[in-house]
C-alpha cells in the first residue's frame, strides 16, 4: 500500500489518498496527523508534499511517529517542505522578499464537506533540522532524494517547485525533498 497524505487535488493512481480536503478521489477526508484507519506495519511507502509545514514543531514529533507507525519495517518515508535554506539564498540573491513569502508562511483554503477552513505554514525547516525530527522519530537513512528519479515524478507538485517557476532546468529548487526508512 502507497499512502498520499495531504494530496489534495493530486490523484496518484493506485495510491490511497488522505486529506482534509472534499475532492472525490480522496479516500480519507482526515487529518494527516491521524491514521487510526490504517494498521500497524501495513504501508510500503508515505508521500507527503508540504503538508509537514502545517504542523508546529512540537506537533510534528507525534505527526512523524504516527506515520512511522503506519509503515512496514524498513519502507520508505518521503516528504518535501518549503527549503528554508533555499528561500534565504534566492532573497539574498533577489532582495524581493514576495518571492519567498509564500512558502514561508504558505495559506491553503480548504473546502471541506461542510465548512472552509484556512491554513497557514508553522514552522521552517533545513535539512539537518527535518534529518533530526525524522531521526528522533525512529526513521534512518536520511537523505535528500531527487524527484526526478521517484515512480511519482510525473505529478507535478510542489516538490518540483523553482524559481522561476516552472523552470526545472536552469532554476532553483526551493523544495527540500528529503526520504527515510522505518525500522
Amino acid at each position: 500500500m502507497k499512502l498520499h497524505l495531504g494530496c489534495g487535488k493530486r490523484d496518484f493512481e493506485g495510491w490511497v489518498n488522505v486529506d482534509l480536503a472534499d475532492f472525490p478521489h480522496i479516500h480519507h477526508k482526515s487529518s494527516v496527523d491521524d491514521l487510526r484507519m490504517f494498521r500497524d506495519n501495513t504501508a510500503d511507502l508515505i508521500y507527503s508534499s508540504h503538508t509537514l509545514e502545517y504542523f508546529d514543531k512540537i506537533e510534528v514529533i507525534s505527526v512523524l511517529k504516527e506515520w512511522h507507525r503506519v509503515l512496514k519495517n524498513g519502507a520508505t518515508l518521503r516528504v518535501a517542505v518549503p527549503d528554508f535554506s533555499a528561500l534565504v539564498e534566492l532573497y539574498l540573491e533577489t532582495g524581493k522578499l514576495d518571492l519567498i513569502l509564500g512558502p514561508l508562511y504558505g495559506r491553503m483554503p480548504i473546502k471541506m464537506l461542510t465548512d472552509e477552513i484556512i491554513l497557514y505554514h508553522k514552522t521552517v525547516y533545513d535539512f539537518d533540522t527535518l534529518k533530526s525530527l525524522l531521526e528522533f522519530s525512529g526513521f534512518t537513512n536520511v537523505v535528500r532524494y531527487d524527484w526526478q528519479k521517484v515512480s511519482h515524478a510525473d505529478q507535478d507538485d510542489h516538490s518540483q517547485a523553482y524559481y522561476p517557476h516552472m523552470d526545472k532546468d536552469g532554476g532553483k529548487l526551493l523544495s527540500l525533498n528529503v526520504e527515510a526508512k522505518s525500522c
